[in-house]
């Protein structure tokens, strides 16, 4: 049996050095990495509500589609709107979890595209159920820069959503 378990991990381990992932740089890699990171670190930044740090992941203008959660038609628009909407929406009031993961990373020399899946919930009291969820596909298009990746566009796909709008449309009032 010990021969026959050593003899699958020779023959998978084998199959992952030839397969195609295998063949990347590690430039190559650290640059998925580094692209995977940047929608990382924007969510936990909005989470935590350091909306400093979630800017500096953007590029002045960036496009944005969010039709499918907002009705409102993709844009582009400055970053500093953006992040001035989401700290509106997402003041002191209102918790928020967002989570991605599946990111897969399409390089195309200093520019790069990640898909992944996403979930976010927002709580906030006041108005019966305090909680708001939502399901979609995000897509982050990002541009190297002397400063690192920075999002150019970002798009979200809803593809379920479930709770009180009320807690999703509701600018969260300050302390």
């Amino acid at each position: 049996m010990k021969v026959l378990a050593a003899f699958a991990c020779a023959v998978l381990g084998y199959a992952i050095l030839q397969s195609p992932a295998s063949a990347r740089t590690a430039d190559q890699i650290a640059d998925e990495l580094a692209v995977q990171r940047v929608p990382t670190e924007i969510e936990i930044a909005v989470d935590r509500k350091d909306w400093e740090r979630a800017r500096s992941f953007f590029v002045d203008e960036i496009r944005v589609d969010f039709s499918s959660l907002s009705g409102a038609p993709p844009a582009t628009i400055p970053a500093d709107g953006l992040i001035a909407a989401w700290s509106a929406n997402l003041g002191p009031q209102k918790q928020s979890h967002h989570q991605r993961g599946h990111g897969l990373v399409t390089l195309d020399g200093d520019r790069a595209t990640v898909y992944s899946q996403g979930y976010a919930w927002n709580r906030m009291e006041g108005n019966g159920d305090p909680l708001w969820e939502v399901w979609g596909n995000y897509t982050h298009e990002l541009l190297r820069t002397p400063q690192g990746w920075k999002v150019t566009a970002m798009t979200f796909e809803m593809t379920h959503q479930r709770g009180n709008d009320w807690v999703r449309d509701t600018p969260a009032p300050g302390d």
